[in-house]
């Protein structure tokens, strides 16, 4: 299972036909204490790049982009009651949404694992 992320701390995983989206354990860690996740519209239509969800914290407010371009298939509902649980498991049960893909190439464009922990070591 490949996880692919973005320079603003989205990940992206593909499952079957669906690519699961979330914030990277980094987002959440500088984000702090998850109060309130504004999820996207399932059917929604998300540009690559296109603010997707809201997340809310203690100490800020941030956006969640979309990775990568697709339809909105599924939200995390169970963040309506337990928000925390993207900050205790920001690359698991703190998934966001779920899209079909519209251009599988966009996926590849992502960073993978390796370019991302370069980018995280660069801004500390």
């Amino acid at each position: 299972m490949s996880t692919r992320y973005t320079t603003d701390h989205e990940w992206a995983r593909i499952e079957g036909e669906t690519v699961v989206i979330g914030i990277s354990n980094y987002a959440q860690h500088q984000l702090g204490d998850v109060v309130y996740v504004e999820l996207p519209d399932i059917g929604q239509m998300l540009e690559q790049g296109e603010e997707a969800a809201v997340i809310e914290s203690v100490k800020a407010a941030g956006e969640v982009k979309s990775p990568v371009s697709g339809e909105v298939t599924e939200v995390n509902d169970a963040l309506d009651d337990a928000p925390e649980q993207v900050n205790e498991d920001p690359e698991g049960d703190g998934w966001i949404f779920k899209l079909k893909p519209s251009d599988s190439g966009e996926f590849e464009s992502l960073m993978d694992d390796d370019a991302y922990q370069a980018l995280i070591e660069s801004l500390s």
